[in-house]
C-alpha cells in the first residue's frame, strides 16, 4: 500500500485540515500519516481559537513517521508561523520527501486569518522550492504575488502562475473557485497551461474544498499517477465531493469526502 503524509493543522469540526486530508487519503486508497502543527477550535461558522503546536514536536513527529514509513507523496497544509514553515522545510530536504504538494493555507473559508504575515516569506523563500506543485486558490495566489488579482482575467491569472513557479516549484494550480461561472482551474508547467474545468455547484457546503482537493492530488501522486492525471482526477473528486455534501452545520459545511 502506497503512504501518503499531511503536515497541517487540525479542524476540530473534521471538515478540513488534518481530518479531510486523511478522509481523502482512504478516499484514493491510500494510507495516510499525520502531522499536526496546530489545533483549531473550529466549526463551520468559524474560527474561534489557535493553538500552535511547538516546532520542536512538530520535528519529532516527522521524524518518527520518516523512520518507519516510505512516504510515496506528501502535502502541507496550515502552517501558521515563520518558525514552523521553517522546520517543516528542513524536515522535508532532511528526509527527502518527494511528491510535496503545497497548499498555502492562508485564510478559513470563514474569513478567518490562517497564516501569520511573516510566515508568507518563509513559505516564498524555503518551501516553495521544494514543492513538486503548489495550489493555490486566486486570493492566495495574489497574496503570494504581493497583488491583488483580477479574477475573472485569464491574462492576469496566467501572469501570476508564471511568478509564482520562478519562487521554485515545478508546477503551480490556481484553483478557479473565487471566479464567475464554471469552475475553472489553471495548471502551468513552466511551458504551457491547462485548464481543468468543471460546473459551477451553487452551495455554501464547500468547508475544506482546498485541504480535500491538495490531499488528493498528493494521494494520487503516491500511487504513481502524473501531475496533470493527478489534478484531473483530483478536479472529479472534489466536484462529486461537493455536489454530495451532506448538509452539515450552520455555515460553510463539510463535503461528502466519499462520494458514491
Amino acid at each position: 500500500m502506497r503512504i501518503a503524509l499531511t503536515i497541517a493543522g487540525s479542524d476540530s469540526s473534521g471538515g478540513a485540515g488534518i481530518q479531510a486530508d486523511l478522509k481523502s487519503f482512504a478516499a484514493q486508497g491510500v494510507f495516510g500519516a499525520s502531522v499536526l502543527t496546530a489545533l483549531t477550535a473550529q466549526n463551520t461558522l468559524g474560527v474561534q481559537s489557535v493553538h500552535e503546536v511547538p516546532t520542536e514536536f512538530i520535528a519529532a513527529q516527522i521524524d518518527a513517521v520518516c523512520e518507519d514509513f516510505d512516504v510515496h507523496g506528501a502535502k502541507t497544509g496550515m502552517l501558521a508561523s515563520a518558525k514552523t514553515v521553517h522546520v517543516v522545510s528542513q524536515k522535508i530536504q532532511q528526509w527527502n520527501i518527494g511528491n510535496l504538494v503545497v497548499d498555502p493555507v492562508m485564510v478559513a473559508k470563514s474569513g478567518s486569518v490562517l497564516l501569520a504575515a511573516e510566515a508568507i516569506h518563509a513559505l516564498r523563500a524555503q518551501l516553495l522550492p521544494l514543492a513538486l506543485i503548489v495550489t493555490p486558490n486566486i486570493p492566495e495566489a495574489g497574496v503570494l504575488c504581493g497583488r491583488h488579482l483580477e479574477a475573472e482575467s485569464d491574462d492576469d491569472i496566467k501572469k501570476a502562475a508564471r511568478e509564482i513557479l520562478q519562487t521554485g516549484p515545478r508546477y503551480v494550480l490556481i484553483k478557479g473557485g473565487h471566479r464567475d461561472g464554471d469552475a475553472s482551474d489553471f495548471l502551468f508547467d513552466g511551458i504551457n497551461f491547462e485548464t481543468f474545468s468543471a460546473p459551477r455547484i451553487e452551495t455554501m457546503h464547500t468547508h475544506g474544498t482546498g485541504c480535500t482537493l491538495s490531499a488528493a492530488i498528493a494521494a494520487l501522486l503516491a500511487k504513481g499517477q502524473s501531475i496533470p492525471q493527478a489534478v484531473g482526477n483530483a478536479k472529479k473528486y472534489i466536484t462529486a465531493a461537493i455536489t454530495q455534501a451532506p448538509g452539515l452545520g450552520k455555515g460553510h459545511g463539510p463535503l461528502q469526502h466519499f462520494p458514491k
